[in-house]
């Protein structure tokens, strides 16, 4: 048996084993052990499985708790509320005012949480009571929530951009500064089919009540914490004033300290997002630690390589691959997380992506966003699960038909990257070219 066909085995088992539910972290170790003994014996194997984990004590990886830990103490001191009355006083008297609040309150916690999850989570809590009151369709108040929710692995810092630039040893200040202009247009875009659904269907976003400018700026003057924690994580970065580790420590710190002093973190609060933030990093360390492991095995088969000939031997463009590389993606989407796909494609599509010499941030970002879609996309659709586990009294079926005009407006972001790279290119060529 070649080892081609051993890595081809490997990875139909590890598929296998993640519709059997078992631990992703797990099935990825245990399927990169026996597969790089099948390949080259299990003296080797058991050195590879047993050092593997010695790499995450590297430096590097202490950027994690830390954007994990600020986006948890942001989450319990009431900033997320704070964002969602800000947005509202911006759209206040529009029709389909809180969609379009939610889509923008999403976007800005998104820049302190870095987590999609914990962004539908949050403001399926906030927004869509508030939505119900007013007599928003639930499917639109569901929607919106759902579609705001995956902007947090777009919009820097993004917890899921650092594990791609483990997974593929690229720049994180380069991949935060890439993602911020599509995060920007993909916001823009939910607005805009907000905008649409509220003309076309207008019971289901009746009209607001306007609001004084007095209040509006009033409302939108509490922006002022997540501005200077996105500046602390974000634009310390870009400024070249700190590491991203660096800017990850100083605002959780500076989190804490606003927290704190507003009287909104008591002692037992800081505990809970010190544990929750201990058991979010052990479960992200123990996949990428099964990732490696498995990643080792891949390359040992020399499956990445055997794909690249293959697609060289076809003879296809370089467009048609990456087509069919997303069409995968969006598929492998329905059934698997956002984690699981990356760490698992990376080792064997990078190669194949670089070498009809396309830049490796600007996949990063494609990447990010077809993840995105697979987040609101049945049968898994993570963010879908997360808001009806939260309103039980909503059926799954409505959450699905309330996120299928969102759709589009992945589809016209993932059309702009491929036609015009530098939407993501520009910014980090602008702040890190030499």
């Amino acid at each position: 048996m070649t080892p081609q066909i051993i890595g081809a085995l490997g990875i139909l088992a590890l598929v296998t084993m993640t519709f059997m539910r078992v631990p992703l972290g797990a099935a990825m170790g245990l399927v990169g052990l026996i597969g790089y003994a099948a390949v080259d014996g299990w003296d080797k194997a058991f050195i590879v499985f047993g050092s593997t984990p010695y790499t995450l004590t590297h430096y590097s990886f202490s950027v994690l708790p830390l954007f994990i830990l600020m986006g948890s103490v942001a989450t319990r001191s009431g900033m997320s509320q704070e964002l969602f009355v800000a947005a509202n006083a911006i759209f206040a008297g529009k029709r389909g005012a809180l969609p379009m609040a939610t889509i923008g309150a999403c976007a800005g916690f998104a820049a302190i949480s870095g987590s999609s999850l914990a962004t539908a989570a949050t403001f399926t809590q906030i927004a869509v009571p508030e939505m119900r009151r007013h007599g928003y369709d639930e499917r639109l108040a569901t929607g919106s929530v759902a579609a705001g929710g995956t902007l947090g692995i777009l919009i820097p810092p993004s917890v899921i951009m650092v594990i791609y630039a483990l997974a593929a040893e690229e720049s994180v200040p380069a991949l935060f500064a890439a993602g911020m202009i599509p995060g920007i247009i993909l916001t823009l875009l939910f607005v805009l089919v907000i905008w649409v659904i509220a003309r076309v269907r207008p019971e289901w976003a009746p009209a607001g009540p306007m609001m004084p400018w007095r209040e509006r700026i009033a409302a939108a003057a509490a922006m002022w914490k997540l501005l200077l924690l996105f500046s602390l994580a974000v634009g310390g970065i870009y400024t070249g004033w700190f590491s991203p580790t660096e800017a990850a420590g100083v605002a959780s710190f500076a989190a804490i300290v606003i927290a704190t002093s507003m009287g909104r973190l008591s002692f037992q609060d800081f505990v809970d997002c010190l544990m929750e933030t201990l058991r979010t990093t052990g479960m992200l360390m123990f996949i990428i630690a099964g990732a490696w492991i498995f990643a080792y095995f891949v390359v040992q088969t020399k499956l990445p390589t055997a794909l690249v000939d293959l697609v060289q031997w076809l003879d296809l463009p370089g467009w048609a691959v990456i087509l069919m590389i997303l069409v995968f993606y969006i598929i492998l989407g329905c059934v698997l997380d956002s984690v699981a796909i990356i760490l698992v494609t990376v080792p064997v599509f990078l190669p194949v992506v670089m070498s009809f010499g396309y830049d490796t941030v600007w996949y990063g970002i494609l990447m990010v966003v077809v993840v995105e879609v697979g987040l609101i996309t049945p049968p898994v659709g993570l963010n879908i699960f997360v808001i009806q586990a939260q309103l039980p009294d909503v059926a799954l079926g409505t959450v699905f038909k309330g996120i299928m005009p969102f759709l589009a407006a992945n589809a016209i972001l993932i059309a702009l990257l491929l036609i015009f790279p530098q939407i993501a290119l520009w910014l980090p060529g602008l702040l890190f070219s030499q």
